[in-house]
C-alpha cells in the first residue's frame, strides 16, 4: 500500500507543477468551501486576502482580485498559478489563456439555494435584486449549458463536476473523486474536516429569510 501511494504521489507531482487547478461555478455555489478543502488537503492557494470574511462567507472568500480582470486581458498571473488552485467564476472561464493546462472542479448547487443565498447577500449589503427568481434561474441554466458545451471542446481543460448538496450530505464518494482528479497528492482526512454541515445554509425547501 505504501509503495502504491508513493508511486501515485510521484506520478501526480510533475503534472501538478505545470497545471493550474481551477475551482469554478456560479456565485454562491460552494466554491469558497472547495477552495478551503483543497488548501486543507495540501494544495497551495492563489489568493490575495483583499476580500475578507464576513457574515455571508464566515470562512473567507479565497479570491484573487486579478481574476476579475480576465475579461479585460489581464492573464499574466495565470503562469504564476501553475501548481496552485485559484477560484474563477464560471462567467470568466472562457477568458483563460489557452496555452496552459487546467483541472477544473466545477461546483453544482441547487439553483433555488443559489438564488436564496444571493438574495440574502444583497439584503445584507443593502442592495436590491433586479430580475425575478424565475428569470434569473433561466439565465443561469442557459449559462451553465453553454459553459459545459464550451468546456467539452477545450482539449487543455479537464473537468470534474462536484455536487455541493451531495458533498455535504455524504462527503466520502466526492472526496474520492476529487483526490483522484486533482493532479497532486491530497490529504483526504484534512479535507473531510472542512465539510461542515453548520455552514450549509439556504437549503432548498427551507423558509429562507431575505
Amino acid at each position: 500500500m505504501l509503495q502504491t501511494l508513493r508511486s501515485l504521489i510521484h506520478k501526480k507531482a510533475p503534472a501538478a507543477s505545470q497545471s493550474v487547478i481551477i475551482v469554478s461555478g456560479l456565485p454562491r455555489s460552494g466554491t469558497s468551501m472547495m477552495m478551503k478543502m483543497l488548501e486543507a488537503g495540501g494544495l497551495p492557494v492563489s489568493i490575495d486576502g483583499i476580500r475578507t470574511a464576513d457574515s455571508d462567507n464566515p470562512k473567507g472568500y479565497y479570491e484573487l482580485e486579478r481574476v476579475k480582470q480576465l475579461d479585460k486581458g489581464d492573464t499574466a498571473w495565470v503562469a504564476d498559478a501553475r501548481g496552485k488552485v485559484v477560484k474563477v467564476i464560471s462567467a470568466l472561464l472562457t477568458y483563460l489563456p489557452p496555452e496552459h493546462e487546467y483541472y477544473i472542479l466545477f461546483m453544482r448547487r441547487d439553483l433555488n439555494e443559489i438564488l436564496a443565498s444571493q438574495k440574502k447577500m444583497l439584503h445584507n449589503r443593502g442592495e436590491k435584486k433586479g430580475a425575478d427568481d424565475e428569470e434569473i434561474a433561466a439565465l443561469f441554466q442557459q449559462h451553465l449549458t453553454a459553459t459545459m458545451d464550451w468546456l467539452a471542446d477545450q482539449p487543455n481543460m479537464h473537468l470534474l463536476e462536484v455536487d455541493y448538496n451531495a458533498l455535504l450530505q455524504d462527503p466520502e464518494p466526492w472526496l474520492d473523486q476529487v483526490v483522484a482528479f486533482v493532479p497532486a497528492a491530497l490529504d483526504a482526512n484534512a479535507m473531510r474536516a472542512i465539510t461542515e454541515p453548520g455552514l450549509y445554509r439556504n437549503r432548498s425547501g427551507q423558509n429562507v429569510s431575505p
